[in-house]
């Protein structure tokens, strides 16, 4: 597992899309390829009102990624110090090997370059101590980075200081 995760808040989500576009325009993408995504759930009727839903979806940088598995040159590796899974463009062929490994249809075509891309949680700037520019720009903030081991043991300390103070 990566070192790092995005975390989303869909209660805060509106399905905006911000997210999406800041990536495409971070890392310079044609139409097409989509890096994160968000997949709207719905309609569902809550308290007999129509409601959407929205889940964020980012490559999930595997443990033991099949898109690096696949990749007969190379290009898609993972980053030993942190889990980022990424490729590696100038090794990259355009064999597709990596786009049909991958079970959650993460690394995608570029038709401009004729190359796989994928989230790569914007490595560039995490190595800078910046977070992905999907959660720098969310407008409802709804989108979290960082350690998932920290995070959930956060949630689970907010939780217990609840339950104290409940008590």
């Amino acid at each position: 597992m990566s070192k790092y995760y995005i975390y989303q808040d869909a209660k805060r989500c509106i399905g905006c899309f911000s997210c999406e576009s800041h990536c495409k325009t971070k890392n310079n993408l044609p139409i097409g390829p989509r890096l994160s995504q968000i997949i709207p759930v719905g309609p569902k009727k809550l308290n007999n009102l129509p409601r959407m839903s929205y889940v964020f979806m980012p490559c999930f940088h595997c443990q033991e990624p099949w898109c690096v598995a696949a990749c007969p040159t190379g290009a898609m590796q993972k980053r030993p110090k942190d889990g980022i899974v990424f490729v590696d463009e100038t090794l990259c062929v355009g064999c597709k090997a990596c786009i049909t490994a991958c079970p959650w249809g993460t690394p995608q075509w570029n038709p401009e370059t004729g190359k796989a891309v994928k989230c790569d949680y914007c490595m560039d700037r995490v190595d800078q101590g910046l977070e992905p520019a999907c959660v720098t720009k969310c407008i409802t903030k709804c989108l979290h980075f960082g350690d998932p081991a920290k995070k959930s043991q956060s949630k689970r300390d907010r939780h217990a200081k609840k339950v104290a103070d409940f008590e």
